[in-house]
This record gives structure tokens, C-alpha cells and sequence, in this order.
């Protein structure tokens, strides 16, 4: 069952995996040749914190996006490239997770055999699909060929209850765009137009490196087209997906069969492994009705060729290399603006770690995570956490009742810190080297589906569950636990380091902390309780007031000019926003203690250094988080469909709503980046 969870369970951004790395620079943790001072803090302060680092650092062709977090990244990957191929040098037992790990990655590399093998290992499903004779079953094709690396029109997974989060449920909802969003298959933007030429022959490309010829290769884009373009038509965009409230629709089973006719439910019950079900929750109720619609009004043959095209689009990238170039082409040249493939071995160690994420992240911390670096993080979160309750008592627009509710929930926080307390069960899991790679990716696919049902249909919600590898250099807050999360692989440098004072480690992961506590009390996940539970528990006349702080930073957002005539998107990047906000003011407010607490033990933590003063060093740790070159065409492509903002603008749209800043740089009116005081946004 394949779809991403509407229920917000938000990350700090998307990142790679990093490594151990320090900056030596009088203990301060900030490098100096990172900066350029030929800029004024006041006229662009991410320049000014950044410029020195983008300019020793030019987009690697690889990337559409490089920053100083993917710079470390190569150096961890390495890492991790490292452990895996020692055990792929070795023989290990059959059904050992060493031998799967040694054996999947064994197959990634062998570009021989799969550019003999080239589009055949999918052949006999396509044919299966063209020889289809009846449309019940096809839809029944197209259920099993999840498995297989196709898709639906909608798709499904197991989780959370956001109404009941102790249980889990099953969801549906909208599915079925390649390209993701539906603007690129619906908007007259230039942008978009060009997009969706481009993608239109790239399916016909695809499907003549199958083996087709050019007509019929283009008559089944135009089926594609066809078939995506109405789905578009009754899909919900990136913004109205962020509301949890209108993404949540609970149907009895037979309610579900009723509301939803036209489609046999007991198949794809069956097929998805889940017997005797109850109840279901229905994320976008009319994009399902559309689904249904085409799935029933849409001609035969062009619902078969749209099939094929699934199958084709998400086996890519294991079916040899011109297939899989054809594939970068688009979705990474055309749309993002990387100019060429990663190299293999990465490509093999990103598969790895997704299919066998915790296997190797086990192997990773071991390694690479001391104990130490838990510990200080551990008293880290304790101190945001008290400064956190200190902003919440600090607003005089929340009444009490709420701000007492408020840090009950703010201290019934589930904090994870590195690692799991107990680690995902692959034993079930087999890797057969006699298979191909896209047979094995099956079984993946078919053991991952069938561990989410053992696992979580029927059960209860597992608090204990991680929804990061160990590995990955990121954070999340998932409200429906009501948990924090901070892999080991952000607690290192440009985030973390053990040797840096506090000016620096509460500007940067500080921040990261208090970001993701945040998100508990921004515009989504403000609206779940303590228990996880969707509820309303604000006294009456403090949402709207929330809300009212909330739109000063829509407007400020929606004005930015990203590119020329391209606007950054204020309500798609709300709830991020509000946490950068939200984790400098709270991670701010824990350096002032940590500096109190210093002094009172006859400490000094007030020294400049470099000639920068410890506030200074804050800002400048939390600016250097987002240094980053990035193509035009991922501009584009990232406003249109992320939630956060670009890097420049996590600095130049943060920074100007915080006091602090202001006072560590002398910051003046006239200066460009100045805001009067009563126009910032003020809520944490």
C-alpha cells in the first residue's frame, strides 16, 4: 500500500546522511572562511554568514541542490559505503542480515548483468498487462503490480488514528501523478507548460526503449496524459493537504462500499492482505470518486497502456543503465537541474538504505555514534524543553487555561535520541542473489506490505517505531505520538560538535531542537493534543488569535520574490516557518540560560572571538546550517512543492522577525533586511 501520510509528521528538511566533522576555529565551531564580510549583516545576512562557503563550495554536477550539510554527507557516505562492502567481500550465512545487506548491494553493482538484462525482467508483467481482457481484470492487475513497483490511482497505508492515535487504521487517498503535484499537469505557467511538454516526451522515449515504435509509443502517452490529467483535475494541492481536519473522513466498510461504488473493495482488501475490515479513513473522498470514475469511464487500452507506464515508470531504476539515464533525464535534469547520474556506488548504498535502513544504521552507531554525543543531546532537549515552557508563559495573548495545557503537552513529549530502543525485525526479508534486481525488489516490496499488516492492522499505535534510519542527517515531530525525534546522523557538525561552546551548539542544533518542539504548536500541530489526539484544546478566542499571528508570516512569505515573477508560497510553507521561528526564539532563550548558569558558576561564556560576540555566533552557527547552491530549476521545482523554504530564505526570512538579531549585528532601519517592530511576526 503506497501513499505518504496526510497526517503531518514533519521533518527539520531533506537531507542526505552526514559525518563526524569539526571546526577548529578557537573552539567557537564557526569557520571563518565560511563568512563574507564584504557584506553587510543587515543587507543580506545570509550571504554575509554564507558567501564564503558558496563560493568555495559550486554545485557538484550530480546536484540540483548542494549544501553544507550534503558536504559532509559525501564523507559519511563513504562511511556507510565502507561498512557494506566489507560484508559484501564476505560469505555470511543464507538469511543472515549481513548476507542481505552484502548480497542487495552486490546487485546494485552489477551494471553488467543488468544492461543484459536490460527491460526483460519486466516483460512477461507487461504483456500480462496488454493481454488483459476485461477491465475487472485489470483493476486487479493493477492492485497486485504495487508490488511489483506500479501504482493505483490511489493508494493506501497503516497508521496512526489521528481521532483515536493510541490505534492504528487503514487510510486511502489520492495517488496516480507522476509528476507528483497537479499544477505541472494543469497550470498555463510557463514553467509548468515546459515541464509537462518535456515529460511528455520523456514517456514516449521510454516507452521506444521498451521496444516501441514511435506511433504507438505516442499514443500511449497520450493515454498517460489522459489518465493523469483527470486525476489531477480531482486532486487536492500541496497546500490543501496540510490541513488535517478536511483530509480525514471515517466510513464503516459498507458505508465505504456504498459511498465509494464502482469498485470491487473485497479484492483489493484481499490483495492487500487485510481481512475483516471495520473501518477506514478516506483522506480525499472526491479524489477516490475520481479515481473510481476513471478507472470505470476510461477506454480499456488506455487505461492498459497507462498501466504499462506505471510499471515501466517505477522500475527505472533497476532496469539497466539507458532506461534508468532516460529516467534522470527528466525527473532529475529536466525538473531539478542536476547534470549528471551519482555514481553507482551511491545510487547502491541509497537502496540499501532504504530497504535495510536499520540493519545498516545498527552498524552505523556502533561505529560512529559515542555515548557522550547522546548524553549532551539528552540535556540539550532538557533545556529547550524549559525554555520552551518559559515563551509559552512569555505571550500575553494565550489565556491561562491554554498555556497550562500547553506545557502539559510540551512535557509529555516522547524524545528519541540516536537510535531505536529496539531494532526492525528483516529476518522474514529474503535477498536472492540468483534472482534478478527487480525480482528481489519485489519481495522487498511484498515482505515490507505484509510486515505492515502483521505489524500495525488491528493493533495498536508502536511508540517505540522510527520513522528515520539512524543514519539520516534530519529531525521530525510526529504529532499523532506526540514524539521528537534527532538521528545520530545530525548530531555531528555543521549541527552538532562536542568541542564547539555553547554560542554555537544552541545556535545550530539548538535551533533543530527547538524546531521540532515547535512543530507541536504550529499551525497543524497546534491542533493535536498531548495524547496525539485531533482535538481542539485552545480556550475560545486563542486559535483565532494564533491565526491572526500566524497570517503575518503568510503575507511576509508571499512577497518574497524567489526568481523573477516566482513567489515563495506562504501558506505551502507555514508550519515550517513557524518552527524556524519558533527554534531561534526558543533555542535563544536556553542559550541565555546555559550563559546565566556558566556565570553563576564562575564561568566565562561572554568572550568574542574572531571578533564576533557569543550572540553573533549564535546567529551565524543557525545561518550556516542552510548554506547551499541550488539550480534555478530546483528553485522552481522545490517552491512549487515543499514545505520549507529555500535555504536563503530560512536566514533572510527568519532573522528579521527576531529582536536578538537585530541587537547582535546592530541592525538599523534603512537597512534592507529591517522590519519594524510592530509588522514581525510574534508568536513563540
Amino acid at each position: 500500500m503506497k501513499l505518504k501520510n496526510y497526517v503531518p509528521m514533519i521533518a527539520m528538511a531533506i537531507l542526505g546522511t552526514s559525518c563526524a566533522n569539526r571546526a577548529d576555529n578557537n573552539g567557537i565551531g564557526i569557520r571563518m572562511e565560511n563568512l563574507n564580510d564584504s557584506v553587510s549583516p543587515g543587507e543580506d545576512f545570509y550571504q554575509y554568514a554564507c558567501g564564503g562557503w558558496i563560493k568555495n563550495n559550486p554545485l557538484k554536477p550530480e546536484y540540483s541542490r548542494f549544501g553544507s550539510f550534503d558536504a559532509v554527507a559525501e564523507a559519511n557516505r563513504e562511511q556507510i559505503k565502507e561498512l557494506i562492502l566489507g560484508l559484501a567481500k564476505e560469505k555470511h550465512e543464507k538469511g543472515s542480515v549481513e548476507q542481505k545487506i552484502g548480497d542487495l548491494y552486490a546487485l546494485m553493482m552489477d551494471s553488467t548483468r543488468q544492461n543484459k538484462d536490460g527491460y526483460a525482467p519486466i516483460k512477461a508483467d507487461l504483456e500480462q498487462i496488454e493481454q488483459t481482457a476485461t477491465r475487472e481484470d485489470l483493476l486487479r492487475l493493477l492492485a497486485e503490480n504495487e508490488e511489483k513497483g506500479g501504482s493505483m490511482l490511489f493508494g493506501g497505508y497503516i497508521g496512526a488514528d489521528m481521532m483515536d492515535a493510541k490505534n492504528n487504521i487503514v487510510e486511502i487517498g489520492q495517488s496516480g501523478l507522476s509528476m507528483g503535484q497537479k499544477e505541472y499537469y494543469l497550470s498555463d505557467e510557463e514553467s509548468y507548460k515546459k515541464i509537462r511538454d518535456a515529460f511528455r516526451q520523456h514517456v514516449v522515449k521510454m516507452f521506444q526503449l521498451i521496444g516501441d515504435d514511435k506511433q504507438l509509443a505516442t499514443a500511449k502517452m497520450e493515454a498517460v496524459m489522459e489518465v493523469e490529467t483527470a486525476m489531477a483535475k480531482v486532486s487536492k494541492s500541496r497546500v490543501e493537504l496540510r490541513d488535517p481536519a478536511s483530509n480525514y473522513h471515517k466510513f464503516t466498510y459498507d458505508a465505504l462500499k456504498k459511498e465509494f461504488a464502482g469498485y470491487d473493495w473485497d479484492q483489493y482488501c484481499h490483495i492487500n492482505y487485510i481481512d475483516n475490515l471495520k473501518e477506514i479513513v478516506v483522506g480525499q473522498p472526491e479524489a477516490i470518486k475520481g479515481a473510481i470514475a476513471i478507472l470505470n469511464g476510461t477506454d480499456l487500452q488506455k487505461l492498459k497502456y497507462w498501466a504499462e507506464w506505471n510499471l515501466l515508470d517505477g522500475n527505472a531504476s533497476v532496469l539497466g543503465d539507458k532506461i534508468y539515464a532516460q529516467n534522470f533525464d527528466f525527473y532529475n535534469r529536466t525538473m531539478t537541474g542536476a547534470k549528471e547520474q551519482q555514481p553507482r556506488w551511491k545510487r547502491a548504498v541509497s537502496t540499501v538504505g532504504s530497504v535495510l535502513g536499520e540493519a545498516v544504521g545498527q552498524m552505523y552507531v556502533k561505529k560512529y555514534f559515542p555515548a557522550e554525543n547522546k548524553a549532551r543531546m539528552e540535556e540539550l532537549v532538557k533545556n529547550l524543553q524549559k525554555a520552551l515552557a518559559e515563551r509559552i508563559d512569555a505571550q500575553e495573548w494565550m489565556s491561562d487555561s491554554t498555556k497550562m495545557y500547553a506545557k502539559e503537552k510540551l512535557a509529555s513529549f516522547y524524545v528519541k535520541i540516536g537510535y531505536p530502543n529496539k531494532w526492525k525485525d528483516y529476518s522474514k526479508l529474503t535477498i536472492d542473489p540468483a534472482r534478478n534486481l527487480y525480482e528481489n525488489m519485489q519481495a522487498v516490496r511484498e515482505w515490507a506490505k505484509k510486515k505492515e499488516v502483521e505489524e500495525k492492522y488491528g493493533k495498536p499505535v508502536d511508540p517505540d517505531e522510527w520513522y528515520m534510519t539512524p543514519q539520516t542527517v534530519n529531525a521530525y515531530y510526529n504529532p499523532t505520538t506526540n514524539e521528537i525525534c534527532f538521528p545520530a546522523g545530525i548530531l555531528q557538525y555543521p549541527f552538532f560538535d562536542m568541542e564547539a561552546d555553547d554560542a554555537f551548539n544552541y545556535g545550530a542544533i539548538g535551533v533543530v531542537i527547538g524546531h521540532e518542539m515547535t512543530h507541536g504548536f504550529d499551525d497543524q500541530g497546534r491542533q493535536f493534543d498531548k495524547t496525539g489526539n485531533f482535538r481542539d484544546w485552545w480556550a475560545a478566542g486563542d486559535g483565532d488569535k494564533f491565526k491572526e499571528r500566524a497570517q503575518v508570516m503568510v503575507d511576509f512569505f508571499n512577497k518574497i520574490e524567489v526568481l523573477p515573477g516566482l513567489h515563495a508560497n506562504g501558506e505551502l510553507t507555514l508550519g515550517e516557518n513557524i518552527a524556524d521561528h519558533g527554534g531561534l526564539k526558543i533555542a535563544y532563550t536556553a542559550f541565555k540560560n546555559a550563559q546565566k548558569k556558566a556565570l553563576e558558576a564562575g564561568q566565562d561564556t561572554l568572550k568574542t572571538v574572531n571578533g564576533l560576540t557569543p550572540d553573533q555566533r549564535f546567529f551565524l552557527a543557525y545561518a550556516g546550517v542552510w548554506a547551499q547552491n541550488i539550480t534555478e530549476e530546483a528553485m522552481r521545482d522545490l517552491t512549487a512543492r515543499d514545505p520549507h523554504s529555500l535555504g536563503e530564505w530560512r536566514v533572510n526570512g527568519a532573522l528579521p522577525h527576531i529582536q536578538a538579531w537585530y541587537d547582535a549585528f546592530g541592525i538599523k532601519k534603512g537597512d534592507k533586511l529591517y522590519i519594524p517592530a510592530e509588522k514581525r511576526v510574534n508568536i513563540w
